[in-house]
């Protein structure tokens, strides 16, 4: 007679209780604030692009530069006339630039702090400083109502745009196109200029003075702040609003995108900083800070939430990262590009991506210790294995096996208190569990007509059943109570035809 193949055992499938980790959870990891005292209030935070990802802190008529691994400063530039504004480290994290209040700007070598060059021309303070994509030129706006693009090497300022009609505060030049120059306006104003025609190509109104604008990396999308609003337009579309945010009491100063721009945080007058996830733009999470939020910013690795107050306060937050983090975000970066010849002989290490052809292995499996155990018909065994090394659900599976083969009794018996205290262990933490309890209480009571008199005999296992028991009540009396909200429920309903 043939010998069938052993059946291997079926794995219960129950629904999946996932404790997904919530946005509040991710944010709250930001621990340990450091507080700073700064000399005025700080108007600009930036992160170097470049690891170790220091930062730089414009506050009074200085620019600090602050260290992430030990939140102290590293460096501190103050050789400015009057208030200093917007201090931007370049992407190769080697030059600052910031302006000031007497309306020069200046570009500092960070490594000596020695100024490189000195470009001169607006009439009022330049709130805005920054690098363009393009090494040689630099981004400014000013209170004097102009925006400007400037040549480095020879200090002179190769485009001039005068639209605006109020002072300036904010400007972004595009991610994807280093020709398109976006700028805000105390005259409730967007503008978009293209370097190209140096002309005005499009207008936007906010309807409240914009503080802030942030353009999002595809170059497609803008938001602005002004007022307690805060609007998310389409630049391709034409300039059209596609969201308006209203969730502070008071003005919004400031925004910033987290490390991958899937979240949006804004800082306001009003003490608070929210978050907002940018598919469906609600708020995830909200943060009360002890003074006005002037400036704010996160590094570009997501571990480091720095935010400036208008009382000089500067609250450094770090988030652990764990190690497992940082190997899955440097495998993203490490992916191979279809087509390319390391990505054919990129190993039989790699991973199958999403839409790969995978051929079916004809290797057999090897059968699992508690599956060798039953194949030989050792319940006992398969039992001790699994509540030894396996997950619960194996070990609920397995409980429910050995019942439909009728050997549930033949697995508990003859046993002393050490081999029979895991098995009291795992019921008692498990028997609530709404995904088991049926199978668990037919078990319980399996183990209680077996050793009903021994149980609380022994020291091993008399603590261990009286929490047993303990849960059993409070099981007990919450299906009561639950029966009762039912009753009145039912009553309710009844009465409300």
């Amino acid at each position: 007679m043939a010998s069938t193949e052993y059946k291997r055992l079926e794995i219960k499938k129950t629904p999946r209780i996932v404790k997904r980790p919530t946005e509040s959870w991710y944010w709250k990891k930001f621990k340990s604030p450091v507080l700073v005292k700064e000399y005025a209030s700080i108007s600009s935070i930036n992160f170097s692009p470049v690891a170790p990802f220091d930062f730089a802190v414009t506050s009074s008529t200085r620019v600090q530069v602050y260290g992430t691994s030990t939140c102290a400063v590293k460096k501190s530039i103050s050789r400015f006339k009057d208030t200093a504004y917007s201090g931007h480290i370049r992407s190769d994290g080697k030059l600052l630039v910031a302006g000031d209040a007497t309306g020069l700007i200046q570009l500092f070598d960070l490594s000596s702090r020695a100024i490189l060059r000195t470009l001169e021309g607006h009439d009022s303070a330049v709130h805005v400083a920054r690098f363009s994509p393009n090494y040689n030129q630099i981004l400014s706006a000013s209170d004097d109502r102009t925006v400007r693009i400037w040549d480095v090497p020879s200090q002179t300022a190769t485009s001039t745009f005068t639209s605006h009609t109020d002072h300036i505060r904010t400007a972004q030049i595009s991610p994807t196109n280093s020709n398109l120059i976006l700028s805000g306006s105390y005259d409730h104003t967007i503008r978009l200029f293209d370097l190209r025609t140096n002309t005005e190509v499009m207008s936007m109104s906010h309807d409240a003075p914009v503080e802030s604008i942030l353009v999002y990396p595809g170059g497609s999308l803008m938001a602005s702040a002004g007022g307690n609003t805060v609007k998310i337009w389409d630049l391709l579309g034409g300039g059209r609003v596609l969201q308006t945010l209203s969730n502070h009491q008071k003005t919004i100063t400031c925004m910033a995108f987290d490390g991958n721009a899937s979240r949006l945080l804004t800082g306001s007058l009003d003490h608070h900083v929210k978050v907002y996830n940018v598919q469906d733009y609600k708020v995830t999470y909200s943060s009360k800070y002890p003074a006005p939020v002037q400036s704010i910013a996160v590094s570009p690795n997501d571990t480091h939430l720095v935010v400036g107050m208008t009382s000089g306060l500067l609250s450094i937050r770090q988030r652990v990262v764990k190690t497992e983090e940082i190997v899955d975000s440097e495998r993203q970066k490490q992916k191979l590009r279809r087509g390319t010849h390391k990505y054919f002989v990129r190993g039989s290490g790699a991973d199958p991506a999403a839409d790969d052809i995978t051929i079916e292995s004809r290797r057999r499996k090897r059968l699992a210790p508690y599956d060798k155990y039953l194949k030989s018909f050792q319940y006992a065994n398969a039992l001790d294995y699994a509540l030894a090394k396996a997950p619960p659900v194996v070990i609920v599976s397995l409980l429910e096996e050995l019942i439909h083969r009728s050997a549930l009794r033949i697995a508990l018996a003859g046993r002393d208190d050490r081999s029979l205290e895991p098995i009291i262990t795992f019921l008692m933490r498990r028997f609530d569990d709404p995904r088991w309890s049926s199978i668990l209480l037919d078990v319980t009571n399996v183990v209680l007509d077996l050793y009903e008199n021994v149980l609380t005999r022994s020291p091993l296992t008399r603590d261990t059943v009286m929490k047993l028991r303990q849960r059993v009540i409070r099981e007990v009396n919450a299906q009561e109570q639950l029966q009762t909200v039912l009753g009145l429920l039912d009553a309710i309903f009844a009465v409300s035809r």
